[in-house]
């Protein structure tokens, strides 16, 4: 005899006969519905994992992942708190900064964050060396009056390297016409581009001692220190570590307070995501059901001999339990393999899909990201085959249980 004998007859009732056609069509229906959902999944989450990663290395090129300011106004010693920082284990590199609201003024005008910085300390906590589209960050030199700007604020201010802007600076200076505003003269000697709106619209860059002359500071002060860390979701607790190690108080802000809304809504439009494509997997549980509502229906003669001969109710309902998550398991190891291979492929996919259907998904005049970018992460792959088998498992249990309560004699008086 066949052992275990559930296990045998599970198998045996997945396969078609000549009457029963319908309800292995259903069968296979419910195997691709499985299938197609979780391949849909898997493909649409790392997607959008892809976007979130590409996302933050746009933005937080350009940001820090955490600012120390010194709440009694200038940080006057800063190269002294910055060797101190850069001893904590978890920090890659620190540099000075001072960052002020402005307002520009080429042959057009708009408003901007002007960051004043140290060229020599900059690398270690951004990017900007690398997004140089002309010059570069060592032509700020101190006392030169030198300014590099994003691609979208050059284009607003109608501006390019060897143009002269205008900083106006939101602070009064006393003059014997009166009091007015702060400004300076600086000559275009670079442009930027991150690839990410506000950076490259709103953000320009002098050097930190000009910066300092501008605002009125006193020399050699900064408005605070800029972090590099090796974990950037412990920004939070690693800055104020630091802050707490340092003599006086100190203001401590990470980048999700900076940029934290734009990522909490891509996490919650990932998690919309997950629920709406999870009910394209339920519909194909539900599937499950009515398939094994028929075979039930169908094999109460056989059913019925199994109990005459001796079989317990227990293993009716595991036969059942068996076939339909047999059809759970097919269904969702196709998925993972369709999921996988779509996701690690999408790049290739959408360039013959548009050059099939003659469209750009992504034209390059509109969107900074021309392609579809993908990060297949294995946990979510695990989570959503265990919420699959475990839907298919739970459809399972009611046509499984009505299985196990047929009376032989009922079944039997029909035949």
């Amino acid at each position: 005899m066949y052992k275990p004998l559930e296990v045998f007859i599970g198998l045996r009732y997945l396969r078609a006969k000549r009457r029963n056609h319908f309800i292995s069509f259903i069968s296979l229906i419910s195997i691709l519905g499985i299938a197609l959902g979780m391949t849909t999944l898997i493909t649409v989450i790392s997607v959008m994992n892809g976007f979130e990663k590409e996302l933050r290395a746009r933005i937080l090129g350009a940001i820090a992942h955490a600012t120390i300011r010194p709440m009694d106004g200038a940080l006057m010693d800063w190269r002294s708190v910055i060797k101190e920082v850069e001893k904590h284990s978890e920090v890659n590199g620190a540099a000075p900064f001072i960052e002020e609201g402005v307002w520009l003024q080429g042959k057009e005008s708009s408003g901007a964050l002007i960051r004043g910085v140290d060229p020599t300390f900059e690398a270690r906590v951004s990017e900007v060396s690398d997004k140089m589209l002309s010059g570069t960050l060592n032509d700020l030199q101190p006392g030169e009056y030198n300014i590099i700007l994003g691609l979208g604020l050059a284009s607003r201010l109608r501006v390019g390297p060897g143009d002269k802007v205008t900083v106006i600076a939101p602070r009064l200076k006393a003059t014997p016409v009166g009091a007015r505003p702060l400004m300076r003269r600086f000559t275009v000697v670079g442009v930027f581009e991150f690839g990410e709106f506000e950076n490259d619209s709103t953000l320009a860059m002098i050097n930190i001692e000009d910066a300092a002359r501008l605002l009125r500071m006193p020399q050699g002060s900064t408005g605070g220190v800029r972090l590099h860390l090796q974990d950037m979701d412990r920004a939070w607790q690693v800055a104020r570590e630091i802050s707490e190690n340092l003599p006086g108080y100190y203001i401590v802000r990470d980048w999700t307070q900076e940029r934290g809304n734009l990522f909490r809504a891509v996490k919650t439009e990932k998690t919309v995501m997950w629920v709406i494509l999870s009910l394209i997997i339920a519909v194909a549980a539900f599937n499950i059901i009515s398939m094994l509502v028929m075979v039930v229906t169908d094999k109460q003669a056989d059913i019925a001999i199994l109990k005459t001969m001796g079989a317990r109710p227990g293993m009716i309902l595991r036969i059942f339990v068996i076939q339909g998550s047999l059809i759970g398991v097919i269904g969702t190891g196709l998925g993972v393999l369709g999921g996988i291979g779509l996701a690690q492929n999408i790049g290739l996919v959408v360039p013959f899909l548009e050059q099939f259907f003659s469209f750009s998904l992504f034209p390059a005049d509109i969107y900074y990201i021309t392609e579809l970018p993908s990060e297949l992460r294995s946990s979510d792959i695990i989570s959503f085959a265990t919420m699959t088998l475990v839907m298919s498992f739970l459809s399972t249990l009611y046509p499984s249980w009505r299985a196990s309560k047929t009376h032989p004699a009922e079944a039997l008086s029909y035949e």
